[in-house]
């Protein structure tokens, strides 16, 4: 498969089957997160790989929901993944000079690697025939809580990952010519 056919096909998936993924499919979503370029090379990611039900069961209690009618989809989708991956990142490491001082004017960069990670990994897993679909509507600090995460640390987001039992349809692209300026801001 080749990159835009992964990067067109991809879904987020939100229903799994209970089929396990296999390690050397597991170690090949977490190689390709790996292999993601960061701000020079800070490499900020770190990856919490759970597999156990309780504690899957503990990471789905943290989410929050945008309707309190009903729960969360990716609460559900966490629970019943054979596995989630939860995405950290260190503090004041991307974007930072070795002093601790920001270098832009934004600071912090690990969203961004993270992301960068994260989509490397969705898109592997794509490749491979598993599902997955990036969540961060959650509490972070229950999470971390849950996991024992470091105050160095920060969670960013997390991927249930599994085989899908569900078939989502493309969702409609905005044109180019809505999101393409040339040499300048609004300019066709």
């Amino acid at each position: 498969m080749d990159v835009m056919q992964a990067i067109r096909g991809r879904r987020s998936i939100r229903k799994f089957k209970s089929t396990p993924v296999s390690p050397e499919d597991l170690n090949t979503v977490l190689e390709a997160a790996r292999q993601a370029p960061s701000w020079a090379n800070s490499q900020c990611w770190r990856f919490v790989v759970v597999t156990e039900q309780e504690m899957k069961n503990q990471l789905a209690r943290c989410f929050l929901s945008r309707d309190p009618t009903r729960e969360n989809r990716g609460a559900v989708a966490v629970r019943t993944a054979p596995v989630t991956i939860v995405a950290c990142a260190q503090k004041k490491k991307s974007g930072y000079s070795s002093a601790g001082t920001p270098f832009t004017v934004r600071g912090e960069w690990s969203m961004y690697d993270v992301g960068v990670a994260m989509q490397n990994l969705v898109l592997t897993a794509f490749a491979l025939g598993l599902g997955t679909v990036h969540i961060g509507l959650f509490d972070h600090k229950k999470v971390e809580e849950v996991l024992g995460v470091p105050e160095d640390i920060e969670v960013i987001a997390m991927t249930p990952l599994g085989y899908p039992d569900e078939a989502i349809e493309p969702r409609p692209r905005k044109e180019l010519k809505e999101i393409v300026f040339r040499n300048k801001y609004g300019q066709q």
